[in-house]
């Protein structure tokens, strides 16, 4: 809504990464149900949206997890930083805790800071019932692909979806393994240009591109194309050297308007959204 009182009448290109990306899908397949169609195109970026195979991740989530994690949260109201930052370092134990031990507590050696250790340090807290909704519907209960959640009273059905879909999986994701990702492909008929990078969950989608020595693999399928197995389209896919970043862009390019415009003011303070402060905000110094 704040998108569509700064900028009336625009299309909107929506992205979406890892749990972001999930429910990014979810608020497009519930639009599209309505017959919004407000959004141009969405960008799934190492999102799940079939939790059949989830990965490791599942190691950490059964009934009996569940009922546990619910009485932490329930006490406090979320789930804590430090605990599903945990977890995540659990699921490569050998790299993110063993290792660091070592060399942080037996030899002495401060591990220096570089910019996906800074993003992957910046956690956050998890609502109680934002956690607990999306581990029982999702993950146990795999209801986005079944076609059980609703909204307003309606199916949030993926099939519903017509704004084109570009969606990335990284071949070393622990977190969203690519065939997983990939699943999509059987979800919804929409055009869905898929990428599978190199590197892993975090490093695959936000490696500097100007950095050598990454790789991927692109196809797109068109809205009445059959959907593949994921051994015949990585097959099948072009292999390309370099970063998938030039390749989303020029992407979102030809899903948007030829001509160029200025940028927008910050805000619309007459429609009841004031410019708040400069950018990146104050939040982000906040502990």
């Amino acid at each position: 809504m704040q998108v569509n009182a700064i900028l009336p009448g625009r299309g909107i290109h929506a992205a979406g990464y890892c749990l972001g990306g999930t429910l990014l899908a979810i608020a497009a397949a519930a639009m599209a149900g309505a017959r919004d169609d407000r959004l141009a195109s969405v960008s799934l970026l190492a999102a799940q949206t079939d939790f059949t195979e989830p990965g490791d991740l599942a190691l950490f989530v059964d009934h009996d997890q569940l009922h546990s994690l619910e009485n932490a949260m329930r006490q406090r109201g979320y789930l804590t930083a430090e605990q599903m930052l945990g977890a995540f370092r659990f699921l490569r134990s050998n790299d993110l805790v063993w290792s660091r031990m070592v060399r942080a507590y037996l030899m002495g050696e401060r591990e220096p800071m570089t910019d996906i250790l800074a993003w992957s340090s910046d956690s956050t807290r998890m609502p109680y019932r934002m956690q607990d909704e999306y581990l029982r519907r999702l993950y146990l209960e795999n209801a986005l692909a079944g076609d059980r959640l609703r909204a307003d009273g309606r199916p949030v059905a993926l099939r519903n979806l017509r704004a084109p879909i570009f969606a990335i999986g990284t071949e070393e994701d622990y977190v969203a393994p690519w065939r997983s990702v990939y699943q999509l492909h059987c979800l919804s008929d929409a055009e869905l240009t898929f990428v599978l990078a190199d590197k892993d969950h975090l490093a695959g989608i936000i490696f500097d591109p100007s950095q050598p020595g990454s790789h991927y693999r692109i196809a797109t399928r068109g809205p009445d194309d059959t959907c593949l197995p994921p051994e015949d389209w990585l097959r099948a896919a072009a292999w390309r050297e370099g970063s998938w970043w030039p390749a989303w862009s020029g992407w979102l390019a030809r899903h948007s308007a030829a001509e160029r415009v200025a940028p927008p003011g910050i805000g619309a303070a007459a429609a009841g959204y004031p410019a708040l402060e400069d950018a990146p905000g104050s939040y982000v110094r906040q502990r």
